[in-house]
């Protein structure tokens, strides 16, 4: 491909309201945090100021609230090159806010978010008609569960029509719908999101995971008839389901954690650029886990995303040979 790939992200805008602390309270409890800052973020504002940071052509579609929280969550993906000009900015209604909640230690950060949707939930099916005549003229879609699921539904349908692959973040998890997984290629969730979604467990022995959950996770995901399905395991990097059992991808291991709040967002949105740019599937999830080990070393959502350099110089400093960089090239 000589050109940059064309992403379309159809999803959410979300202020994370951040507070750190060393130690969770429990019910009741009041505790000393260590400090507070927001960030904005959303799973598909995420994924595509992702995307476009890495150098693709990026279109993102999603709704806002008409006050301050919509005009910054705008403000910085369109700094990026992200064409936010069909976003629809809902008079009346908030935008989406996240409550972050992040426990830091030493050497990592565990995060809880209660994500209130605002705006995120107000997409409707007209707001998105414009892209059913649109859709053929972009290599990828990127879907999330944080919008309305028929509008997720519809544009699947329409991608999977003009046969243009789907990539779903199935998050936050929820009972799969039949419908929309018929029109997705790449489905990406993690660990706990493919426990929830299948209902079976994922348990840990020896501080490995039993190899016997995960294929069971595996096969019944694929069974629902999607192209490939991909897992990403935090510390136990990520898993690609194949016809001949499954192929891990190791983690990037960087000296400090600081938050893993876009971790996945990062993850994905490196996906899509790699697979649009020509890379191999584990090519594309070796580049992904690059990519997503500069996010977690960083605080903040949209913040914390690494440019195409950012990357390149990791793999060139880990001396990844699982990257072809010049393939990477026309993203420059």
């Amino acid at each position: 491909m000589h050109r940059k790939p064309k992403i379309l992200v159809v999803g959410s805008f979300v202020m994370d309201v951040i507070a750190t602390t060393e130690r969770v309270p429990a019910s009741g409890q009041t505790v000393y945090g260590k400090s507070f800052h927001m960030a904005p973020g959303g799973k598909g504002a995420n994924q595509a100021l992702q995307c476009a940071r890495l150098g693709a052509d990026v279109t993102m579609m999603g709704c806002v609230g008409d006050d301050l929280f919509g005009q910054h969550l705008l403000e910085t993906p369109r700094k990026s090159g992200v064409d936010v000009s069909h976003v629809v900015v809902r008079p009346g209604i908030s935008s989406g806010v996240g409550h972050v909640t992040l426990e830091v230690t030493d050497h990592t950060a565990q995060n809880r978010i209660v994500v209130i949707r605002g705006a995120n939930a107000a997409l409707t099916l007209e707001d998105v008609a414009w892209i059913r005549d649109t859709i053929h003229t972009y290599d990828m879609v990127l879907l999330q569960l944080e919008i309305p699921l028929e509008v997720n539904r519809a544009v699947a349908g329409w991608a999977h029509a003009a046969g243009v692959p789907v990539m779903l973040n199935p998050a936050p998890a929820t009972d799969l719908d039949e419908h929309l997984l018929q029109s997705v290629t790449y489905m990406i969730p993690n660990e706990q999101e493919a426990s929830v979604e299948t209902g079976l467990p994922l348990r840990t022995e020896g501080g490995a995971l039993r190899q016997e959950d995960l294929e069971a996770i595996a096969a019944k995901l694929c069974s629902y008839g999607v192209e490939h399905v991909i897992i990403t395991l935090g510390g136990h990097g990520s898993a690609v389901v194949k016809a001949d059992g499954i192929q891990y991808i190791p983690i990037v291991q960087m000296p400090h954690v600081a938050d893993p709040t876009a971790a996945g967002d990062s993850y994905v949105g490196a996906l899509a650029v790699g697979l649009t740019t020509g890379l191999s599937l584990e090519s594309a999830m070796a580049f992904a886990s690059h990519t997503a080990a500069i996010t977690v070393s960083r605080m903040g959502a949209m913040p914390s995303l690494p440019t195409l350099e950012e990357v390149l110089l990791l793999l060139r400093d880990r001396e990844c040979r699982t990257v072809p960089l010049s393939c990477l090239e026309a993203l420059r």
